[in-house]
């Protein structure tokens, strides 16, 4: 589910007999639950529109869903790796990385994850 940029997914809790999920593109934790689809859709975009509401009264900006910006770590030897073949094929190492990101998401969207 998609609402205002924030991302919320669900499972059914086979012990509560209820749909429960989360925002999963924050650090902000915000959680939502339902009895019904329906009810589950209009649960995570009260709650998303709760969050923002929140922020607004405490003077606090909204965390973003993502800025773009990542801090990877890499150990040495593959970050001389990754860096020589960035160079070898006339390319950025964040285009590089980029690049084999989204390779990387081509392949576990293929298995239907």
């Amino acid at each position: 589910m998609m609402y205002k940029g924030y991302i919320g997914k669900a499972a059914f809790d086979e012990e509560q007999h209820i749909f429960a999920g989360e925002v999963i593109n924050t650090r902000t934790v915000i959680t939502f639950q339902g009895e019904s689809v329906k009810e589950l859709e209009a649960e995570f975009k009260a709650s998303v529109d709760d969050y923002l509401e929140w922020c607004k009264a405490d003077g606090v900006d909204p965390e973003k869903p993502f800025s773009g910006k990542i801090n990877v770590r890499f150990q040495p030897e593959l970050h001389r790796r990754a860096s020589i073949a960035a160079k070898l094929q006339g390319i950025s190492l964040n285009t590089f990385i980029a690049d084999a990101v989204n390779e990387k998401i081509g392949k576990v969207a293929q298995t239907g994850l």
